[in-house]
């Protein structure tokens, strides 16, 4: 065999054990496990932003998704294709992203949203849901531009144009800005109504109202309120965020299809207060703050 020959040889065989690899890694990664790093606080105070997560994706395959638990799925607003092969490669390889919630509501429940004595509240199947992992915290708005760069952008853009001039955080108000145990707070960049915070406190109902837009199919109907009636049919989830008043959830896209529906998220296992992607680009700018904002008490954890 020519010394040439040989190169080739062995760069064809370098090339079929990568491929064979990454095709491993991707099934392991597709049906085995999944990690997942929480990018928005619908689900505080159960899950923060920043923090990491083990997820299960081999046992949705074999046992039923329980009221309850923990998911990861599919964004229910992507545009998917009515390809088949086109939505696998969507589903499994590339497109739409994770969202993270709780069930609420399995095939074949009947799950009603009411408000009673001004506070929103769920039955399912007829009996209310006690459910102690909500958000007992109030959420503090923070600013995110300029207050004068938000009032002219209020006045150049059209309201669906719009960009949030600020986001919100779960905050203790027993607590300084300088302890927070959640976030980071900076306190001069609060939002301020007659010179106090603007929180906004747990257990506020969301009513009916002409900004939201109702969807009524045969007796089902939601409209992004705490009131909503649905009879879930076979393979349908009602799912909700733990952060009432920070989530887009089912009260906004109604029920999810169970083929959505990918893994059961596990354990915590790293938790920072950053809006990086990668914690290590964070680590590399902010050599010294990074460690000071690791909340090192909520890992390693099963979350539940």
């Amino acid at each position: 065999m020519s010394m040439a020959h040989a190169k080739k040889s062995k760069f064809w065989s370098n090339v079929k054990e990568i491929t064979v690899l990454l095709l491993i890694v991707f099934l392991i990664r597709t049906f085995g496990f999944g990690l997942f790093q929480v990018p928005t606080g619908s689900m505080e105070t159960t899950m923060l932003v920043g923090e990491r997560f083990f997820a299960d994706k081999l046992s949705p395959w074999f046992t039923s998704i329980k009221r309850g638990e923990i998911i990861a799925f599919d964004d229910p607003l992507y545009k998917y294709s009515n390809n088949k092969l086109a939505r696998l490669f969507q589903e499994y390889v590339w497109g739409p992203h994770n969202w993270t919630k709780r069930v609420i509501g399995t095939p074949g429940d009947t799950v009603e949203g009411k408000i009673e004595d001004g506070k929103p509240v769920i039955y399912v199947n007829g009996k209310k849901l006690d459910e102690p992992y909500l958000n007992k915290y109030p959420l503090i708005k923070i600013w995110t531009m300029d207050p004068r760069e938000a009032l002219l952008q209020s006045v150049r853009h059209r309201p669906e144009d719009l960009k949030s001039p600020y986001e919100t955080r779960s905050f203790d108000p027993k607590l300084p800005y300088e302890k927070q145990v959640f976030y980071d707070v900076n306190e001069k960049k609060v939002v301020r109504f007659k010179g106090e915070p603007v929180l906004d406190w747990p257990g506020r109902a969301i009513y009916p109202s002409s900004d939201f837009q109702r969807v009524q199919r045969g007796k089902n109907y939601w409209s992004g309120s705490d009131e909503f009636y649905v009879e879930l049919g076979p393979g349908q989830y009602w799912v909700m965020g733990d952060n009432r008043l920070g989530s887009t959830d089912s009260r906004w896209f109604g029920p999810i299809a169970g083929r959505l529906i990918h893994s059961r998220i596990m354990y915590c296992i790293w938790s920072i207060d950053t809006r990086e992607s990668w914690w290590i680009l964070d680590l590399l700018k902010n050599p010294i703050s990074f460690w000071k904002r690791v909340r090192w008490s909520r890992f390693p954890r099963r979350v539940s």
